[in-house]
């Protein structure tokens, strides 16, 4: 059950957090001390520090969320996730992951985001993913596999998207069951997570839902199809009625990101029983891309004020995976702290980065990490001095064109790019302005340069497995 620990860390682990159960409001810094003797290096001690004296202080707003999630999340749940995502994959796990990053000289995920199946039962607007149908799916032994390997380097934390990968539901679950030390969650448009699939998270422990939900009713519906909403509804009604925790991922477009950031939202969120969400802005990928639903410089200031004013006031865990660049020292993508496995199984850089060099019926997981994308990824990386600029694609459009071009790597796209024609007049005055938003790098890129290795992409078809159909 303790695969990162010997049996007195996972016994000392087991009692701490039944000690701070029977009483969480005032006995969470025991569990705060146990995990500061686990992290017998030290590389932890600035985080730790941090926690402390919130888990001392029941005013906090963290120490509410923690004692709140202490007595609405199913405790035998809630330990499987502090084992899993608090010590397996990040406290020794990025132990493991160090390690094998100066054993192998490149780039070693804290995450691995991968997509069982292109399927999907929805057709929302924007996404590239709707383009690709049912046609590819990566089979449970290639998941599995993909696991095991990462788990040798230090990898314990895998996020599935597609498609809709709950079509793969029953995989999903059976690979929750053949992996108890990881944690596994999914971006999913929640439609399809009835009675039985609550009761399987229930018996397995380790996996947590991100559910899709573009604001209210009007919103979501807009983007993902009429009464989506509602059975969306009905989806977190069925989850928090279990004492099953979830999330809830958010899309903010230019249409829909004063509600997103509104209050009024971020109390729904909470109200649905939310505990966490992330937030993405647009990407205009894919063929089918609308570039008018990008966020303008001037929105993309607002999600980042209100995202940060409500961390101090609602107990819900939020991410910006753009505006966070600057707690995460730029670019995650490429390994350096996740990367993605797309369903024809090409290693990508990125979920929205769709080019590849290396595949996983052709190479391991370690070899994808030590080819040249991934290694011009790691030598390019934070691709920008300001951190608040993070993104190859969106704010630094030539670091992706050299990447690409050094590396050789091919488009995974299905169909012809269209990106650079679309998006070069809508790129303008995506950029906040201030000295914060500046860098001492140049003047930001104003369009997206013609598509990178676009002869390559044009002679590029990827390889279809026969429609099988999901598993």
């Amino acid at each position: 059950m303790f695969p990162m620990m010997n049996k007195a860390q996972g016994a000392a682990l087991e009692l701490a957090m039944n000690y701070v159960l029977k009483d969480p409001a005032h006995n969470l810094s025991r569990l705060v001390d146990v995990v500061e003797k686990l992290d017998i290096t030290g590389e932890h001690a600035s985080q730790i520090a941090v926690v402390r004296p919130m888990a001392a202080d029941p005013e906090n707003n963290w120490n509410k969320f923690v004692v709140k999630l202490c007595q609405e999340i199913d405790p035998e749940v809630l330990k499987a996730t502090v084992r899993n995502f608090f010590l397996n994959a990040s406290v020794l796990g990025m132990r493991k992951q160090e390690e094998s990053r100066q054993k192998y000289g490149c780039n070693i995920p804290w995450a691995i985001l991968m997509d069982p199946t292109s399927a999907c039962n929805l057709h929302c607007t924007g996404c590239w993913a709707a383009e690709y149908g049912n046609k590819l799916n990566m089979s449970y032994e290639e998941l599995d596999s993909i696991i095991n390997q990462a788990n040798e380097l230090g990898t314990y934390f895998f996020l599935y998207s597609g498609g809709e990968p709950l079509v793969r539901k029953k995989d999903i679950i059976q690979l929750c069951e053949a992996h108890p030390d990881c944690q596994f969650t999914a971006f999913t448009n929640g439609t399809l997570i009835d009675e039985q699939f609550a009761d399987d998270m229930l018996r397995v422990k380790n996996f947590i839902p991100a559910i899709s939900v573009e604001g209210f009713e009007e919103d979501t519906d807009f983007r993902r199809g009429s009464g989506t909403f509602a059975q969306v509804e009905r989806a977190m009604k069925l989850l928090r009625e279990k004492k099953l925790p979830f999330g809830i991922s958010c899309c903010y477009t230019s249409k829909n990101v004063e509600m997103i950031g509104s209050e009024e939202y971020f109390d729904q969120m909470v109200a649905w029983g939310a505990r966490f969400c992330w937030f993405f802005t647009y990407m205009p990928v894919g063929s089918e891309a609308v570039p008018e639903l990008m966020v303008s410089a001037t929105q993309r200031k607002f999600m980042y004020e209100q995202v940060r004013k409500f961390r101090d006031t609602k107990p819900l865990f939020t991410l910006d995976f753009w505006n966070d660049g600057e707690y995460a020292g730029g670019c995650l993508a490429g390994g350096r702290t996740y990367l993605h496995i797309n369903a024809n199984g090409d290693y990508e850089p990125c979920a929205f980065i769709h080019y590849s060099d290396t595949n996983v019926r052709t190479h391991t997981l370690l070899q994808a990490l030590q080819a040249p994308l991934f290694t011009t990824y790691r030598e390019g990386q934070p691709w920008n001095g300001n951190h608040l600029r993070p993104c190859p694609l969106l704010d630094n459009p030539q670091a992706l064109v050299d990447a690409v071009e050094r590396s050789g790597a091919h488009s995974t796209d299905l169909r012809p790019r269209r990106m650079c024609g679309t998006w070069r007049p809508s790129a303008k005055g995506r950029r906040p302005t201030g000295p914060r938003w500046r860098t001492s790098c140049g003047r930001a890129p104003t369009a997206v340069p013609p598509a990178p290795g676009a002869e390559r992409a044009r002679a590029h078809k990827p390889a279809l497995r026969p429609k099988s159909g999901p598993r």
